[in-house]
């Protein structure tokens, strides 16, 4: 079975800024050892669109959450990668999270949200401390919402407190992270096969 990844990449940094982007890096390794296990990834970054605060899933004519949320559910797999600012998920991250509020009462006649059967995983980049608690706000969030949270299903890289080094500016990626990466996509794309097969029950 074919499945299908959408990475959101939650950087603060737009495509035309041209700057390269540790989250976005991360999440090419991700989408490499995904690959790996035979699925398919796409990666957007959230800046690059209009994505209006809100918590319904159409905000009006201007608002680009409508394309992003039909790639959402058109995805087996949604990975959020986000930077870390002041110890927390991006505002980015969060504005995506809050958008996705809206999957609680688009419900099937069995109670089963739309996002109901999907696999979520997380990764993280900063300088500083703060990896487990960004996601942690970020698992709780995505299973407010529906999605399902795979065993191990984090890859991270914090750098030194008060560092200047970015994960973009390393020569090499360490060990550690490859191995967490192909943990994410192994666990991942097999809790998804699963549930691709075995939806869940839902009421009555």
């Amino acid at each position: 079975m074919s499945l299908k990844a959408l990475a959101l990449n939650a950087t603060l940094k737009t495509s035309p800024d041209k700057e390269p982007s540790s989250t976005g890096r991360m999440l090419a390794l991700v989408a490499e050892a995904l690959a790996g296990e035979k699925v398919e990834s796409t990666t957007i970054r959230l800046a690059d669109f209009n994505v209006l605060p809100g918590v319904t899933s159409d905000q009006g004519p201007t608002d680009d959450w409508p394309k992003i949320r039909r790639m959402i559910l058109e995805a087996n797999i949604l990975i959020i990668g986000t930077p870390i600012w002041m110890g927390q998920p991006s505002s980015v991250a969060k504005r995506a999270l809050e958008r996705m509020d809206a999957f609680l009462s688009e419900t099937d006649d069995k109670g089963r949200m739309v996002s109901y059967g999907r696999v979520a995983a997380v990764a993280v980049v900063g300088n500083e401390d703060g990896a487990h608690h960004v996601s942690a706000e970020l698992y709780q969030a995505l299973n407010d919402v529906g999605f399902t949270i795979p065993a191990n299903a984090v890859a991270y890289w914090v750098g030194e407190a008060m560092g200047s080094t970015n994960f973009v500016d390393l020569d090499a990626v360490p060990d550690n992270v490859a191995k967490a990466v192909k943990m994410l996509a192994r666990n991942t794309a097999h809790l998804a096969r699963l549930l691709n097969e075995n939806e869940y029950p839902g009421q009555g």
